[in-house]
């Protein structure tokens, strides 16, 4: 219907420019026309219910948000905004175990969205706290993610219909794909493919072996050192993932990914200054990166 998606796009634009109320009265207006067509669209719908979720989430209503997540990802299982949204919330609420798993289903969906990482070491650390060694025994059920919802490697489609800002899965938090070589050779290639694929599996000590025998064979992919980075951040060795970042910014002065993941490295080691510099270059290439904004957020607070 061309009048829910006008009022989609209208909410869209509230959205953007942070009038979280009218967008989320948008967004209602076009349910309530989907509701009286009597005609079900239940992706519309659903990219509708996430939508206003976000608006309920960015005015602190974090009991809306749950209830519009949830419908959203009844009508659409598995939908990755709103299983970010809603774990967003339930950690503001204070039910770190339900926001664990929406985090954990995320990584199975789609293992390269950092914002999903982040989460989960959050929420562990949380419930190490609460519920000491056996925290694990206490999580609800986690869901298996069918093969056909998973989309570990795709791109990013051409037009997100969702509210802005946008979270695109290899936004400043995934892998690379596979480029072209350089001055290196096919094998340097095919060791980083390997790297990658043990990185799908979570054997980041073996991927970092894999990327390392690739950079020794060709030391000019700065997605290579990006690559690594994130194995290192995933096994807290700060210090490396910082210098591979530092090599990738030498062959790219502008990486979005290298800035992020150094930020990240400089604030586990409580450098803060140096932290919330990276991120304030990177958000001059790219100011609308959400994750760079949730962290400059996070980092201030620090700071003060």
């Amino acid at each position: 219907m061309a009048r829910v998606s006008e009022l989609r796009r209208a909410g869209n634009e509230q959205f953007r420019r942070g009038q979280y109320c009218q967008a989320a009265a948008l967004y209602s207006q076009a349910l309530g026309l989907l509701e009286t067509a009597g005609e079900r669209n239940v992706e519309e719908e659903s990219v509708l219910y996430s939508n206003r979720a976000a608006c309920y989430l960015k005015d602190g209503n974090c009991s809306l948000c749950v209830k519009d997540c949830s419908t959203a990802l009844t009508l659409v299982p598995f939908g990755i905004k709103p299983l970010l949204r809603r774990a967003a919330a339930y950690e503001a609420l204070e039910r770190y175990q339900l926001a664990y798993v929406d985090h954990k289903t995320v990584l199975q969906v789609d293992c390269t969205v950092q914002a999903a990482h982040d989460g989960v070491n959050r929420m562990t650390k949380v419930l190490v706290e609460m519920d000491g060694p056996q925290w694990r025994q206490k999580l609800p059920p986690i869901p298996s993610v069918p093969v056909s919802a998973q989309r570990r490697w795709d791109c990013p489609p051409a037009e997100n219909q969702e509210a802005a800002p946008r979270h695109k899965p290899n936004e400043s938090a995934s892998l690379e794909k596979q480029g072209p070589p350089t001055a290196g050779t096919e094998r340097a290639k095919t060791l980083k493919e390997e790297g990658n694929e043990l990185v799908k599996k979570g054997n980041h000590k073996k991927a970092i072996e894999k990327y390392s025998e690739s950079l020794k064979l060709s030391n000019q992919e700065c997605t290579t050192y990006t690559n690594r980075a994130l194995c290192y951040l995933s096994l807290k060795q700060y210090k490396e993932a910082i210098q591979d970042c530092t090599e990738a910014l030498k062959l790219d002065a502008k990486n979005i990914k290298a800035f992020y993941r150094r930020a990240q490295a400089f604030k586990e080691l409580k450098d803060y200054r140096s932290s919330l510099a990276d991120i304030k270059s990177l958000l001059k290439i790219e100011p609308t990166n959400t994750a760079a904004q949730k962290l400059l957020q996070e980092l201030n607070k620090n700071i003060k």
